[in-house]
């Protein structure tokens, strides 16, 4: 009984306003926190598309250089198909020099064959893969 008469005392209305205040203050706080929350989910959501549009932007790169690794690689074994056929012919050519040059009698200069014809796997710039593809990293 004692705190039904606190209640209805002069100082329970002053309790009940402090009371009424905090509930007040809470439910702006929580207003305040939420609106924090969804700004920072829409922060997130952003982040996730323009990552996604980057990330569309990379497998396109990808595919493009992988694309053009493969055109080069090809056009670098038809050179070195013709580099070899080449070679080949200059061989022919150079021991048709040497016949001739027996048979005549004439000195004739012939050229000695680079070592990077005789042996084109030495060349500089092997031929070197790619292991990445766009197909890698599935989303």
């Amino acid at each position: 009984m004692a705190s039904k008469q606190q209640q209805n005392s002069p100082g329970s209305s002053k309790g009940d306003e402090r009371k009424r205040k905090r509930m007040l203050s809470n439910r702006e706080s929580a207003r305040r926190s939420r609106m924090r929350k969804q700004k920072h989910l829409d922060e997130l959501i952003g982040q996730v598309s323009q990552m996604q549009e980057e990330n569309k932007k990379l497998r396109t790169m990808i595919d493009n250089s992988a694309d053009m690794y493969i055109n080069f690689a090809t056009e670098n074994n038809v050179l070195r198909a013709q580099l070899s056929k080449l070679t080949d012919s200059l061989r022919c050519l150079n021991s048709i020099l040497e016949i001739a040059s027996e048979v005549s009698g004439l000195d004739v200069d012939i050229p000695t064959i680079p070592d990077s014809l005789l042996e084109p796997w030495q060349l500089p710039c092997p031929v070197q893969r790619i292991p990445a593809s766009g197909q890698m990293f599935p989303c």
